[in-house]
Parts: C-alpha cells; sequence; structure tokens
C-alpha cells in the first residue's frame, strides 16, 4: 500500500498472507474493502477478494490484465499471443537506430569458368592453400561515427577481418560484436587446423548463426542487439551473408542493414545489376551511405572491405576511400 492508500500491484496475481485472531476479522475486511474500492478507481481494474473459514486464513487478490505483448517483454522464452518474441524485437530496433551498413556482390561466374579456373594450389611447408581465381568479388562499407568528439576516430573499427579471405560488418552493440567477432576468428582457426584450408563462408555462417540463434531460446540471457554482414570468397564462389538477432540468416547480392536500411535496400535496387564490377560496387555503396549520411562525409567516416580475384580481404586505406570520393563528385 503506498501513501495515497492505493494497493500498487505489479504482477498478475499478488496474494497477501494474514494471520489475525478471530475478533479482528470484520474490521480488517472492512479496512480491505475500502482499500480495494480506492484502487479500483485508480487503476481501473477488477479485483476479487477471497478467503477461507479458518480463525487464521490467507487473503487473495487478483487482477485481471490485458496479456498485450509488452506483457511478455520481461520473457525471452515466452511468445506473446501475436507469435513475437518481444526481446528480439527491441534486438531488431537497436539494429535500426545504428549506423548504416552495407554490402554488395559483383557478378557471379559461370559454374564452368569457375571449376576451371578456382583452385590455386602453393605448397608451403606441407601445407596446401587454396585460393580462388575469380573476376570479381565483394565489397562491405559502413558509415563511422564517432560517439564523442574526444574519441580517437582511429580506435573506432567496424569492418573487421575473420580470415585471408572472409570479413566481417555489424550494426548495433560494438560489445556484442566484439564477443561474435571472437567467436567467428576461433571457429576459422579450429576449421583450419582440422582439415588444412581455409573454412568456407556459409559454414561459418551457419556457426555463428547458430550460437546467435541459442541466446533467443536461453533463459537468464538476452538476445544480440545487432545484426551482421559476412562477406568472402571461396571455392564455390563469392558470398554475402546476412545474419540478425534471431540466429537467421540469408544469402543476398546486395543489402543494407542499421538506420534507413528500407530507403537504402530500395536505392540499391535501383543501382544494382548482375554485371556490377568492384569499382561500380564501391561507387554504389558510398553512394548509397551519402543518401542517409547526416553532414559532410569524408574518408574519416566511412569504412570499405573489399575481397576480389585471389587477393585476401583488404580494409581500404582513408587515402584510397578519399580517391573515391573524389570520383563519384
Amino acid at each position: 500500500m503506498n501513501e495515497n492508500g492505493t494497493c500498487a500491484l505489479e504482477c498478475p496475481c499478488t496474494s497477501i498472507f494474514v494471520y489475525l485472531p478471530k475478533h479482528a476479522l470484520q474490521v480488517l475486511v472492512q479496512v480491505l474493502v475500502q482499500v480495494l474500492v480506492q484502487a479500483e478507481a485508480h487503476a481501473q481494474k477488477r479485483y476479487w477478494l477471497c478467503n477461507t473459514r479458518t480463525p487464521r486464513f490467507h487473503l487473495f487478490l487478483k487482477r485481471e490484465v490485458n496479456m498485450a505483448d509488452g506483457e511478455y517483454s520481461f520473457s525471452l522464452t515466452t511468445f506473446s499471443p501475436t507469435g513475437k518474441l518481444v526481446q528480439i524485437e527491441y534486438a531488431l530496433n537497436r539494429v535500426s537506430s545504428s549506423s548504416p551498413a552495407l554490402g554488395i556482390r559483383s557478378r557471379q561466374n559461370d559454374p564452368l569458368e569457375l571449376v576451371q579456373s578456382f583452385l590455386c594450389v602453393v605448397s608451403l611447408e606441407t601445407q596446401l592453400l587454396l585460393r580462388i581465381r575469380a573476376k570479381n568479388g565483394v565489397i562491405i562499407a559502413t558509415e563511422k561515427k564517432s560517439p564523442n568528439e574526444l574519441i580517437e576516430e582511429n580506435s573506432i573499427f567496424k569492418i573487421q577481418q575473420i580470415s585471408e579471405h572472409i570479413g566481417i560488418v555489424y550494426a548495433g552493440m560494438p560489445g556484442d560484436f566484439r564477443v561474435l567477432l571472437k567467436r567467428a576468428r576461433k571457429e576459422a582457426i579450429k576449421y583450419y587446423l582440422q582439415y588444412g584450408n581455409e573454412i568456407l563462408v556459409k559454414e561459418l555462417v551457419k556457426e555463428i548463426a547458430s550460437i546467435v540463434q541459442e541466446f533467443t531460446q536461453t533463459g537468464g540471457v538476452r538476445p544480440f542487439g545487432l545484426s551482421l554482414l559476412i562477406c568472402g570468397i571461396d571455392t564455390y564462389g563469392y558470398h554475402l551473408y546476412q545474419i540478425d538477432p534471431s540466429g537467421c540468416y540469408f544469402n543476398w547480392m546486395a543489402t543494407c542493414i542499421g538506420k534507413d536500411y528500407q530507403n537504402n535496400i530500395s536505392f540499391l535496387e535501383k543501382r544494382y545489376n548482375n554485371d556490377i564490377e568492384i569499382e561500380d560496387a564501391i561507387h554504389t555503396a558510398i553512394l548509397t551511405l551519402k543518401e542517409s549520411y547526416e553532414g559532410v562525409m569524408n574518408e574519416k567516416n566511412i569504412e570499405i572491405g573489399v575481397v576480389s580475384n585471389n587477393k585476401p580481404f583488404k580494409i581500404l586505406t582513408p587515402n584510397e576511400i578519399k580517391d573515391y570520393l573524389i570520383e563519384i563528385e
């Protein structure tokens, strides 16, 4: 009971256990009825009063609750009546409020051409390095904004390398990204030590998606508050995958995550074509980021990662990005 005489109940069903002599029963019930009437007027909810016929009795107060989606937001593992896991919805909202990131996959090779030219086997101290020979590749790009002017810009990195030919970018919580990046690198190293060559992009994506999904069905944890774009080249071609907070993953030709992702995807749909080359893909990525960027874009506030031909994944330097910005002006 609070200061204004109303009964403050925070859960759907609250039990109050009272032990009193018989002579105090009538007075107690009268007081509690008055409290219930005031609570009914204050909260506009219905309450029921029940008691047992014993000298010492239990008094139960029950509240009728409209169980909308919000009533299920405290639980990760409970579905709402509309079929949602509300905590995942909150995680998606966190992603949608973050700086945008995008990826573009250039033209895929013909399967016969890929078989004829995709392996370059190099012997180095009894280890075999498998490299793909391809004409194009994949790029990822993101807007990089410092949360405070006093933070060193060089200390913020949203694009990271997982293995020689695989890169990753995120939209969401940096701390969560750091955890998944560590797990991804660990899986890549584990695969290399076991099989002697670089992990396939899809295999890595499946492992990371399984970790993310596990955090949607386990009690005492919360979902990862981020979405990932993983790009790379392996013996099956070029790949661009997205992983969302629910653990689902999708293979894209071009996509965007983060703030204004719907408008950015619409922009990509207008400019993307099957014959796009890496240089054109970089130009398109910069133009897409400019669509939703607030302020003047320069080489210090965007990042671009590229993997193409038989070259390792590379994060472009600020000077290289500056050249691309000049080209599209």
